[in-house]
């Protein structure tokens, strides 16, 4: 009976490291990374950053929470919200609590009145916020015009896909936070062969981590390329 029970392996956040330090700087996000930085020198009391999934727009929301925090003589949190957490209720108390804001996943599928009353009261009351989205909110199409009229006004940097150099980095650092060492061969080979996109690597870091531990094997080329196989078949089922 024992010998039938199939071991699944179980799912371990990795441990993720937000702070600057841990910030990979690259061609594709140096803009972002200045822009944040140059707070609150801003030419406007608000940004948006947008950029792909898994592009680290979560790591420079809470890289700009680090920099506002060290930046004043009276140290205070920077409050990182969803968009769609955003409401009538608590807008108010949110800019009355927070002289900096960070919105994360900025959406038309967001409560459009409440943001436009968030906006209304950090450009006219006083206060600072940056915006993430994966896209720019001119690309965008909120219900409400006078939200989508004051969005546009909002300077916009974007994050660009990866190149080689960020890819390298990335699938490392990913490899790195679940304690998996990998070869020079290993990621060589994922490197040359890999989609060049952000949201592949984690994907593709995802499934290799799974099957090595279900298997209990060390992470090799062949593991990877039936992990890149796999990715490929999800892909075509999802199309059809």
């Amino acid at each position: 009976m024992a010998d039938r029970i199939k071991q699944f392996p179980l799912k371990f956040k990795p441990k993720v490291d937000f702070s600057r330090a841990d910030f990979m700087a690259n061609r594709c996000n140096e803009k972002a990374l200045r822009a944040v930085e140059l707070w609150p020198e801003w030419p406007f009391f608000a940004l948006v950053v947008y950029g792909p999934q898994g592009s680290g727009k979560s790591h420079l929301a809470h890289v700009f929470a680090e920099h506002a925090a060290s930046c004043t003589e009276r140290p205070f949190p920077v409050l990182i919200i969803n968009a769609q957490e955003i409401n009538n209720k608590n807008v108010a108390r949110i800019h009355r609590e927070n002289p900096c804001l960070v919105v994360e996943n900025l959406t038309p599928r967001a409560n459009n009145e409440a943001l436009f009353h968030l906006f209304n009261l950090y450009q006219n009351e006083g206060g600072y916020i940056l915006f993430t989205a994966e896209d720019a909110p001119a690309r965008m199409r909120f219900k409400l015009p006078d939200l989508q009229s004051r969005l546009n006004m909002v300077p916009t940097i974007a994050i660009e896909e990866p190149d080689d150099e960020m890819l390298t980095m990335l699938v490392v650092k990913m490899f790195n936070d679940r304690q998996i060492m990998i070869s020079p061969e290993v990621l060589n080979y994922i490197i040359r062969n890999m989609q060049r996109s952000f949201s592949y690597a984690r994907r593709l870091v995802e499934e290799v981590d799974m099957i090595s531990l279900a298997r209990k094997r060390a992470v090799t080329v062949p593991l990877v390329k039936e992990a890149m196989q796999t990715l490929d078949t999800h892909v075509q089922q999802e199309l059809f």
